[in-house]
């Protein structure tokens, strides 16, 4: 287990409210609006035909036609009737849409290679009519990290520029899925629906809702209406399995290092119930007096082993791109399996400052950089990335990686293996 325990590793990213019935004030009614509204659906509104309403369609043309030429009432009544039938699906489709709005929920972290599961609330302002048979069609691509800064081309003057493969690339990443509403909603009610999908790659993606359907009530006519609601999230690097090999025998770095992990130390880290056993002097009087119930304070533990994780991105260390997926995928790993046991300390990434990793959100953001970190230029040179040597003499347990084959990783502790792929 590689996932980072007992912390607050992220919050959930919610989006605000969408779809119909998502505006705050609403308009008063009019006969006139109403009808405009089903002659001139909203933007990202369509009606569609189905099989069956093209078959219905057919037949209306069919009895008309014959009623015509034929001037029998009874051919007529029947072309009213299925007239209507299509006019009341149309509707009823409407008003089943009507006052529903719906909203997304992304609770990360989301890791490539692992299931991650995709909340949509959904909910229903009106206050007599139910919403039936609903679904929600989403999707979820990869942002490109040089689409931010790409300067848009036109398809007819770019040049060198396959549009056909870039398309296709672009949907084979692209994941797509459907989910439904399980029973009616009732007016006023509120339900969540879930979609679980698995991400392929570490990076930035993009999570979305590209629309609404519906085949109520008679199936003859297939509502959709569009939806922009999207959310934006980090996907960490897979986790990979290493052979560890100098990590325990790794020399003890000088004084006491405080770990965010329970024991006796002298950093408070939280507040807990009281336990049977639980020393008396450990009681917190004034935060059990405001929750009305014992609450004893928790420290830190004191460990005097520890390592710092420096990782190093330029594309001079790591010529081939395969090859820098597994460093990455090794790094993030690692740094997990460190902080889980209470032994790491800082991280540091290229030529930044070292940063202490005292809590499960520190270790959070830091991966959340990793995740879409690249390559560094091979002419650029960082002044204030210290070399190797510096590193292992300075009396502190560093861990650095260097590449050994073609897509092997090695991560060194003073001149000594300390694991590797």
């Amino acid at each position: 287990m590689t996932a980072v325990e007992g912390a607050e590793v992220s919050v959930a990213v919610e989006t605000g409210w969408a779809g119909p019935g998502a505006k705050a004030t609403r308009k008063p009614f009019r006969w006139s609006r109403l009808v405009w509204a089903l002659v001139w659906p909203q933007g990202g509104e369509r009606i569609v035909p189905t099989m069956s309403g093209v078959m219905l369609i057919a037949v209306c043309f069919g009895v008309g036609t014959a009623a015509y030429n034929s001037s029998s009432n009874i051919l007529f009544i029947t072309l009213s009737l299925l007239l209507a039938c299509l006019i009341l699906s149309g509707v009823v489709s409407w008003l089943n849409l009507s006052r529903v709005a719906w909203r997304l929920d992304v609770a990360p972290p989301l890791r490539a290679g692992q299931a991650a599961d995709l909340g949509l609330s959904v909910r229903n302002g009106k206050r007599i009519l139910p919403t039936y048979g609903l679904w929600f069609e989403w999707s979820a691509r990869p942002i490109a990290a040089a689409a931010t800064g790409a300067k848009a081309e036109s398809t007819v003057t770019g040049r060198g520029i396959e549009v056909r493969a870039i398309l296709k690339k672009a949907e084979a990443e692209t994941l797509r899925g459907q989910v439904a509403l399980r029973a009616r909603l009732d007016p006023a009610g509120e339900d969540r629906l879930d979609w679980s999908f698995v991400p392929a790659r570490r990076g930035r993606m993009r999570v979305e809702l590209a629309g609404v359907g519906s085949l109520f009530p008679f199936g003859f006519l297939k509502k959709y209406v569009g939806s922009e609601l999207r959310a934006e999230v980090v996907v960490w690097p897979a986790v990979i399995d290493y052979r560890p090999w100098a990590l325990v025998g790794a020399r003890r770095a000088g004084g006491e290092q405080p770990r965010a992990r329970a024991g006796g130390g002298s950093d408070l880290l939280a507040l807990r119930r009281y336990a049977a056993g639980d020393s008396h002097r450990l009681i917190h009087w004034k935060a059990s007096a405001r929750t009305q119930q014992l609450l004893v304070r928790q420290f830190t533990t004191e460990s005097s082993q520890g390592f710092d994780l420096w990782v190093r991105t330029d594309a001079a260390l790591w010529p081939r791109a395969e090859q820098f997926e597994v460093f990455v995928r090794f790094a993030a790993t690692l740094a997990e399996d460190l902080f889980r046991v209470g032994q790491l300390q800082t991280i540091a990434l290229d030529g930044e400052l070292p940063v202490r990793v005292r809590h499960g959100r520190d270790l959070a953001g830091w991966l959340n950089r990793l995740a879409v970190v690249e390559y560094k230029p091979v002419a650029a040179k960082l002044d204030t990335v210290v070399s190797s040597a510096e590193v292992s003499s300075s009396g502190r347990n560093v861990l650095t990686f260097a590449p050994e084959g073609e897509l092997g990783v090695v991560a060194w502790i003073n001149g000594q293996r300390a694991a590797s792929i």
